[in-house]
C-alpha cells in the first residue's frame, strides 16, 4: 500500500503513516513473540505435559513431540520478540498454530469459532515468515536475514 499523500483519502496523514510503518510493524512483532512465549510458559515448566494431546493428534513419540512444542512456543516466542532468527522462529511458530486450528476445528468440532484465534496468530506469524524481523530486531543488528 502506498503512503503518497495523492492516493490517501487524508494527505495530511502521509508523514504519519511513513514514519510508525516500522515502529507498529515491530511492536507487531514483540506482541506476537512475547505472547507465544507466555503462551509457552506452563509448557516449557512441564515439558512432556501434552504428550498426551500430540498423540492423540498423531504425534509419536508424544514427549518428544511435547518438548518440541515446548521449545517452540516459549523459545520461539523469545526469538520472535526480539527478531533473531525471525524467520525460522514465525515458521515454527506458525506451524504449530496451524495445529491447534486443526486440533480445534477438527479434533475437537469447535469449527471456525474455537479455532478463530488460532488463524488469526497464524496469519501474524506467517507475515514475519515473509517479512523477516524488519530494522528493529537483532538480526537487522547482525545484518543478516534468514
Amino acid at each position: 500500500m502506498s503512503t503518497q499523500p495523492d492516493r490517501l483519502i487524508l494527505p495530511a496523514l502521509a508523514p504519519l503513516y511513513r514514519s510508525g510503518h516500522d515502529l507498529v510493524e515491530t511492536l507487531l512483532r514483540v506482541v506476537a513473540g512475547v505472547f507465544f512465549m507466555i503462551h509457552g510458559v506452563p509448557k516449557i515448566i512441564d515439558p512432556f505435559g501434552s504428550a498426551g494431546m500430540v498423540e492423540m493428534l498423531g504425534f509419536y513419540p508424544g514427549a518428544f513431540w511435547s518438548l518440541m512444542l515446548a521449545i517452540t512456543e516459549f523459545f520461539g516466542g523469545i526469538l520472535l520478540a526480539i527478531g533473531l532468527f525471525t524467520r525460522p522462529a514465525a515458521l515454527a511458530a506458525t506451524f504449530v498454530l496451524l495445529v491447534t486450528v486443526y486440533f480445534h476445528w477438527v479434533t475437537i468440532g469447535e469449527g471456525y469459532a474455537g479455532a478463530e484465534k488460532s488463524l488469526l496468530w497464524a496469519a501474524m506469524t506467517l507475515f514475519f515468515v515473509f517479512r523477516g524481523g524488519n530494522v528493529h530486531s537483532v538480526d537487522a543488528r547482525l545484518k543478516k536475514t534468514f
